[in-house]
């Protein structure tokens, strides 16, 4: 089994690639500065490549990150189709949530 975890930001992407039935990372990374002029980070296979990338969106970001874990040096599945399960952190406060209240 296969969990792709991201954690989006304003401006990064924040990512791992696990298998929690054997605990193993297969990968993980961070794209930063999105908007501004791009920074992929992507550990895999014992290596950890930095590129400098266009990414004017997060759209543009999760492509870049789909590619390198689908191909190149930092490939560790051969298609997205592997990935059982896509988790994503959410963390919200709001200005109508600003103390604790029973819903």
């Amino acid at each position: 089994m296969l969990v792709f975890i991201l954690n989006a930001g304003s401006s990064s992407l924040k990512y791992q690639l696990t298998n929690p039935e054997t605990k193993e990372v297969l990968a993980s990374g961070l794209c930063e500065r999105i908007g501004i002029d791009g920074r992929l980070v992507h550990e895999a296979n014992d290596l950890k490549i930095k590129k400098d990338l266009a990414m004017p969106t997060h759209k543009e970001a999760i492509s870049i990150v789909l590619e390198n874990l689908t191909s190149g040096e930092g490939k560790v599945i051969d298609s997205i189709e592997e990935i059982d399960s896509i988790g994503h952190r959410v963390v919200h406060g709001g200005e109508y949530l600003d103390r604790k209240s029973v819903v």
